[in-house]
């Protein structure tokens, strides 16, 4: 287990990391797990999920945790920094047969001290609306698996909503229901509501109101996941085909795309102040896509394996209101320049102080983290000279270690230490220094990046090499012709499939044909950013990254909820 030894025995797992703010601390007397503490063997089953809600109860301890293991359903008080995890009772334990959990959701709206809804999605493609304080279980959606017979792969309350949720499915599809309604007994039919680009949206046709409400059709493969913007008017959602499609949820138009440099998308989640979207996916990469001007404006690269789940930190996405300094010096010598950690909501209302002057009289630094298959994670800064260049991008690595692989063009100043208004500078600053990952390009390598196979490609994310990306490609130009064919004659297999086959255009986008495109630009392209910190963190590949306002929360594959304290906080 991760919290003993110190992190020193047993392939160095870290249980504590220093940043600018400080030092955050594994709290080994706050892990959750199943009452045994016995690693769970995780082959072939779920990924491990938690959700949180506060029943506002006046003891002041009002966080719940919800948590699924194998074919096991937990729900606890959660003490957090405060005291320690009391394994032996929980709230509520259920054990399912046949099916497992695979992910939940609380309605934080209706939550009180006596009552909480919870849906909680399963692998064979139903959804239960269950009631862990009461100990009910009220309904039960899809449950002749009438609507859909796959996974669920996400499932979430609608912002604002006391009764409607959206369900995703590795289908590919998305329904939306209302827990007033019920199923039906028979299959439903549909009619077209929309139809747009890689996307479609029925309507349920029958004489009485019944789930579903609508019914999307996304993309090509699996819905890996969706998130609703802050505001809770657009959807973000990322899927196994590799696409970010951002919707307007009500008026259902699509709003923008984004394609990964290559792979499925895993994960998705939105800035505080709904100005940024992050994804993460099997190209080991986090991609930060602006949602204003529906472009990418940098990738990170730290993880040697998929990415699982990216999070903003709320709590320490920060506005400055002075000018911001300029030092040099290495992240460790960081003082608490941006921290006066301000909560979520003064920190929205600033953030849109900050997006509405041109003055810019404010200076922003979004905080968020990803955690990955590789067993670690990483924590990223997301600065003002990336999200408002004032010009080409200059050589000098900020102190998000931002690199842009291209040289920088002749007379632009790149190398000259003021040259970007917000750049903080490494001694040195005309190359940076050697990373530990072999992410930065020695500069002669650089000047040639133009040429047609480029030479980020062989240096991305490590672990892949040129011929891979290269042999995908080719593979690809290759099988494209006939892939055109097939999937355009589809239509003609049965009557019964080609209603749902020609709702969806079903030309394949060719990787080798995005890239060097706005909706997937080349690496050298985009800034990259470094992580601020790094870490292996446990024994399993990671599922779960959630900032509290005291305290990071984590959990891997082997069923394990950990507690990261933040500075000053245990």
């Amino acid at each position: 287990m991760a919290a003993e030894g110190g992190g020193k025995e047993m392939n160095e797992i870290k249980t504590q990391f220093t940043t600018r703010e400080g030092l955050y601390k594994l709290l080994s007397h706050s892990e959750y797990s199943r009452p045994n503490r016995v690693p769970f063997n995780s082959q072939g089953s779920n990924p491990v999920r938690v959700s949180f809600v506060n029943v506002n109860d006046q003891s002041g301890n009002g966080d719940r945790l919800c948590f699924n293991v194998g074919r096991e359903l937990y729900f606890y008080i959660y003490k957090g920094v405060r005291k320690a995890a009391d394994l032996s009772k929980p709230i509520d334990k259920r054990i399912y047969k046949g099916t497992q959990p695979t992910c939940h959701d609380f309605n934080h709206l209706t939550a009180t001290a006596e009552s909480v809804s919870l849906l909680v999605g399963f692998s064979a493609g139903q959804v239960q609306l269950i009631d862990p304080i009461k100990k009910e279980t009220s309904k039960l959606f899809n449950e002749e698996r009438l609507i859909d017979k796959s996974r669920v792969t996400c499932v979430k309350w609608v912002p604002g909503s006391e009764s409607l949720f959206l369900v995703a499915h590795s289908s590919g599809n998305m329904y939306l229901y209302n827990v007033e309604h019920t199923c039906g007994t028979t299959a439903p039919h549909y009619q077209l509501l929309k139809q747009g680009e890689s996307f479609a949206v029925h309507t349920c046709k029958s004489k009485s109101t019944r789930n579903p409400l609508l019914k999307w059709t996304v993309g090509e493969g699996a819905l890996n996941e969706f998130a609703f913007s802050p505001d809770g008017k657009f959807l973000a959602c990322v899927s196994q085909d590799g696409f970010l499609r951002v919707f307007n949820f009500d008026s259902v138009e699509l709003h923008g795309t984004m394609k990964s440099y290559f792979g499925g998308l895993l994960c998705v989640c939105w800035s505080p102040d709904g100005k940024y979207i992050v994804t993460g996916g099997e190209d080991d990469l986090v991609t930060v896509w602006s949602f204003v001007d529906c472009r990418v404006i940098a990738r990170g690269n730290g993880h040697k394996s998929w990415v699982s789940v990216v999070a903003f930190d709320p709590y320490t996405t920060s506005v400055e209101e002075s000018d911001p300094m300029e030092f040099s010096g290495s992240d460790e010598d960081f003082q608490d320049l941006h921290f006066g950690r301000d909560r979520a909501n003064s920190t929205q209302s600033r953030l849109s102080k900050r997006n509405s002057t041109d003055s810019r009289p404010v200076s922003v630094t979004y905080r968020f983290g990803s955690v990955g298959q590789d067993t670690q994670l990483c924590l990223w800064d997301l600065t003002e000279d990336i999200l408002f260049p004032h010009q080409p991008l200059s050589r000098a690595r900020t102190h998000t270690n931002v690199m842009n692989a291209t040289s920088p063009p002749a007379g632009s100043g790149g190398t000259n230490p003021g040259s970007n208004g917000n750049s903080i500078t490494t001694p040195g600053n005309s190359v940076p220094p050697p990373l530990p990952r072999s992410n930065s390009l020695p500069h002669s390598a650089v000047s040639n990046a133009g040429s047609k196979s480029s030479v980020m490609d062989g240096a991305i994310a490590s672990g892949v090499s040129k011929f891979a990306t290269l042999s995908l490609h080719d593979r690809k130009e290759r099988h494209h012709e006939k892939d055109h064919k097939r999937n355009h004659s589809m239509g003609h297999i049965s009557s019964k499939s080609s209603d749902k086959l020609n709702l969806v255009t079903k030309t394949k986008t060719d990787p080798a044909k995005t890239l060097g495109t706005p909706l997937c630009p080349r690496m050298e392209d985009v800034p990259l950013l470094e992580p601020l910190i790094c870490k292996k963190i446990a024994h399993e590949r990671l599922t779960v990254l959630i900032f509290l306002e005291d305290c990071i929360v984590t959990a891997c594959q082997e069923g394990f909820i950990c507690t990261w304290a933040r500075p000053g906080k245990v």
